[in-house]
């Protein structure tokens, strides 16, 4: 330490008592090697006390009172004509303690961080915990009803749902033949205008656009799409979607009551029927048709009518070399292309 080679040439005398009981000594005092060296008259020495253990008694007064730490009942004794000293004890005093840990800003740094590790949990980590909490717990039951209301949100954009009594019998017929494992649609909805082409909501309710069934001679285009949503939901749960889209309060209100605000989901409604459908890769759709049993052929026509963007769906058409099982009877197939005309 700079300062302690600075101080070492200097000496004062001063009065030096070993226990309260004792008399007080004269004695010479010097810096030493990182000590305070107590000697006799005859320089004999009589104590070795540790600078980083040098305590003051009596701050600002003379004489200057030092006792080492612990054991105030030793002291040492200088007088205002040895300020060269104790101004040399309290400067090595001040740098000794700067080097020392300070507690109070030591628990003040460790609260820091702990506070924030807990505000980077809660901003970063706990959102997205809840969010996968959320999915994983919410009964069929609840999905179920918050597709009904999300359902009656979105036809307040696109208008009243198709529908005719005839009909039902072959949108179910049509949900029971299109299905993947553990991926099916328990009900098909035909919406008049506001959906391009599927939507899956929460309960598995998927809207499906008019023009996939009016637009096309046989039901595999509206299969195709059928099969893209559900291949699409397998990596997009359409609950999940929607608590994104809300956000962290909508998904603990979701926890905490067992619901979602009608807010919330008229907000989703538009989103969601507003927002292009997620690409997916050629090799996830042509596992989704080969698992459904369908050519992926007229879907990829539907999408390209050159065929050039989706050539790979027309090449590795998993059903090229067998027999598509029948989607839909003649008659249920007119039934549905007519579903719009009441």
């Amino acid at each position: 330490m700079t300062a302690l080679r600075k101080y070492q040439r200097i000496e004062a005398s001063g009065l030096w008592r070993p226990a309260p009981d004792a008399q007080r000594r004269e004695v010479i005092v010097s810096i030493g090697d990182a000590t305070l060296v107590i000697t006799d008259m005859k320089e004999q020495p009589l104590a070795h006390w540790s600078l980083a253990a040098v305590e003051r008694a009596n701050p600002g007064e003379t004489p200057a009172i030092y006792h080492p730490d612990g054991d105030p009942d030793e002291t040492l004794e200088l007088t205002q004509d040895e300020s060269e000293m104790i101004q040399a004890i309290e400067k090595l005093r001040q740098a000794i303690g700067r080097t020392r840990a300070k507690p109070g800003r030591l628990r003040l740094v460790i609260l820091g961080s702990v506070m924030a590790t807990v505000l980077a949990l809660a901003v970063f980590w706990l959102p997205g915990a809840m969010l996968n909490h959320a999915v994983r717990v919410v009964p069929t039951v609840k999905r179920a009803e918050l597709g009904e209301r999300l359902l009656v949100h979105a036809q307040r954009v696109t208008g009243q749902a198709c529908a005719t009594q005839s009909s039902d019998g072959s949108l179910k017929h049509l949900a029971s033949r299109i299905k993947l494992p553990r991926v099916q649609a328990n009900r098909i909805i035909v919406m008049r205008s506001g959906v391009s082409e599927t939507v899956l909501l929460p309960g598995r309710i998927l809207l499906i656009s008019r023009r996939l069934i009016e637009e096309y001679e046989d039901p595999s285009v509206a299969a195709g799409f059928i099969v893209a949503e559900l291949v699409r939901a397998r990596t997009a749960d359409p609950l999940k979607q929607l608590l994104e889209a809300g956000g962290f309060l909508d998904t603990l209100h979701l926890l905490t009551t067992g619901t979602l605000p009608d807010e919330a989901l008229a907000a989703y409604a538009e989103t969601i029927l507003a927002v292009p459908r997620a690409p997916l890769t050629d090799a996830a759709l042509l596992a989704g048709f080969a698992e459904a049993k369908l050519s992926s052929t007229p879907y990829a026509y539907a999408l390209d009518v050159s065929g050039e963007a989706t050539v790979g769906l027309i090449e590795a058409d998993p059903m090229r070399e067998q027999q598509v099982p029948t989607i839909l009877s003649d008659a249920d197939w007119v039934r549905l292309q007519e579903i719009c005309s009441g």
